[in-house]
């Protein structure tokens, strides 16, 4: 199974690398499943001069932006549309919950793909649009670790085969 971290990255601190860094040895060390983190994937899609200009040319040459933006939309649609099993959002209270997050749950929500949404804000302050393409809502990576013990344990998954 593909679990696919999601969250803010741009606008959040390091780019909301810590939680995934934290969560990551989890699923595959404990539920046996590969992890898809954006993060550290992006760049696989770009070449070494688009990683290093993108954001010069958000403000330099918009088109190219667009072209190289598009690049990294289209990778990570293609990934939800046809390997990602369940889809793990973590918003981070002190991040702008950008377009990009909310296109991601949106993607997995279109296909069906399980969206395990954690969130420590009340539930009114959560953005509606994430909060509607979500199956689960924990307030913590523990809350959610729990859950994903209990449905995706190697036990579980080694019975489902035996049936």
């Amino acid at each position: 199974m593909l679990a696919y971290l999601c969250g803010p990255i741009d606008s959040a601190e390091n780019g909301s690398k810590l939680w995934r860094r934290k969560l990551a040895p989890f699923v595959r060390d404990q539920l046996g499943h590969r992890v898809y983190d954006p993060t550290e994937d992006a760049v696989k899609a770009l070449s070494e001069e688009e990683i290093a200009n993108l954001r010069v040319w958000q403000t330099t040459d918009l088109d190219r932006f667009r072209r190289v933006t598009r690049k990294l939309i289209a990778a990570n649609m293609d990934l939800i549309e046809n390997r990602v099993d369940y889809l793990i959002c973590y918003l981070d209270p002190d991040a702008d919950h950008g377009g990009g997050t909310s296109a991601t749950v949106t993607a997995a929500y279109r296909n069906a793909i399980p969206v395990y949404l954690i969130a420590s804000a009340p539930v009114e302050a959560i953005d509606p649009w994430i909060l509607g393409c979500s199956d689960q809502l924990f307030a913590s990576v523990e809350d959610l670790k729990e859950f994903l013990v209990a449905r995706f344990s190697r036990e579980k998954q080694s019975q489902l085969w035996k049936d």
